[in-house]
């Protein structure tokens, strides 16, 4: 029986557009037991430049300029929303609303009412969907999951997670849309935490609870008169602008199941380049996570061993997904190939109807974790999180 061809629309090229498309291509040779071909039908881009490069470099049949065409194309099966926050509710509920199953970027919106809004639509309209929380795709995490799961570490006491980076620690860095209240919602909470929020989630449960302060380091920067592709590329003018939102956050959290934690997250750090890291912590042992040395594992097991502390493990074919990547331990993955499994699972559950890859309801639980996490650092109590409807991934 032959395989069933699926079209791709992407929409918006940015760096996160190119490297889903990147992520599709990749799949005949990763996954080549997925029972689908894949082909890249349409792009979607305001900015003349980005429709050539789908074109002529990422190899798209066409490149049109209003994302409403490319969800009225028949040769589209399936779509990757990967435009600027503000404009993820919209496109989103017309992909719904055309029946198109969608891979969509972190954070679903601006608020954890858009989430919402996203989420409803895709359940109502019976789509399979995917979020873009990467980083649980890396083979030590999945790893980290399996032995929590497991009991391994025993009774689940603490996490603590940070989300430490560099990209906006020039005060001479452009004021793009990720500084605009309006545009990408509240700073760094969305931006990073996001990624920290449903990492925990996915390793130890559901946030219940949280107490949060927040802080914007950086008061206004130059406004851009050249727009760029991710956080590079951008030319600036003379003329400043108010920056709008958060750029620190750290958090205190409680978990269903009566572990408790501590967030923290920068986007103006200057030292750490890319510092996620996870520790969970329980009766019976540890370990611990950084995506700066992602193909990494450090774990304690047991209170007996003569020797006691970490031991440090490279992900290697035993792992999750691994051998799909390398052939053995210490040839290391990189961010790209985590994009790669994420569309895999994706198409996986395109093709099966069954939900693998990280829902919008895992996205929309991860804005409500966001939008508890503002309102507290508002009024400097805690704050409940919103329990979410639909299919999530926690205790799974």
């Amino acid at each position: 029986m032959p395989k069933r061809t699926l079209g791709v629309g992407v929409i918006s090229l940015g760096w996160m557009g190119r490297l889903h498309s990147r992520g599709y291509k990749a799949l005949a040779e990763h996954y080549p037991d997925l029972d689908a071909d894949i082909r890249l039908v349409s792009a979607c881009d305001v900015v003349a430049a980005n429709r050539e490069i789908a074109v002529t470099q990422l190899g798209f049949a066409r490149a049109v300029e209003d994302y409403r065409e490319l969800l009225a194309d028949p040769e589209v099966d399936i779509v990757s929303i990967c435009s600027p926050n503000y404009l993820h509710r919209e496109i989103a509920l017309a992909a719904a609303a055309a029946g198109k199953p969608f891979w969509i970027e972190k954070p679903m919106g601006i608020s954890a009412a858009q989430s919402r809004d996203i989420a409803e639509a895709a359940a109502s309209a019976g789509l399979v969907t995917s979020v873009g929380f990467n980083y649980r795709h890396a083979p030590a995490i999945e790893k980290a999951r399996q032995l929590i799961r497991e009991g391994r570490l025993g009774r689940i006491t603490n996490v603590r997670a940070w989300l430490i980076a560099d990209y906006a620690a020039s005060p001479d860095g452009p004021l793009t849309w990720r500084y605009d209240r309006e545009r990408a919602g509240a700073g760094v909470i969305l931006d990073l935490m996001s990624h920290g929020s449903d990492l925990v989630q996915y390793m130890v449960g559901r946030i219940a609870s949280v107490s949060a302060l927040t802080g914007t380091f950086i008061a206004d920067r130059p406004i851009p008169t050249k727009a760029g592709v991710g956080h590079s590329g951008w030319e600036v003018s003379d003329e400043r602008g108010a920056v709008g939102n958060e750029d620190y956050v750290a958090m205190m959290v409680r978990f269903d199941g009566g572990a408790v934690g501590t967030l923290e997250s920068s986007r103006v750090s200057v030292g750490p380049r890319c510092e996620y890291v996870v520790e969970v912590y329980g009766t019976e042992g540890s370990l611990r996570w950084n995506f700066e040395e992602m193909n990494v594992l450090e774990v304690c097991l047991g209170l007996d061993n003569e020797f006691q502390g970490y031991t440090r493990v490279m992900a290697g074919p035993g792992f999750p997904h691994f051998s799909r990547f390398q052939p053995g331990a210490g040839n290391s993955m990189g961010f790209d190939d985590l994009k790669v499994i994420e569309a895999a699972q994706f198409v996986q559950s395109v093709l099966t109807g069954h939900q693998s890859a990280p829902s919008v309801a895992d996205g929309w639980a991860a804005a409500e974790v966001d939008e508890a996490t503002a309102a507290s650092a508002s009024d400097g109590t805690w704050h409940d999180v919103r329990p979410v409807t639909g299919c999530t991934t926690f205790g799974n």
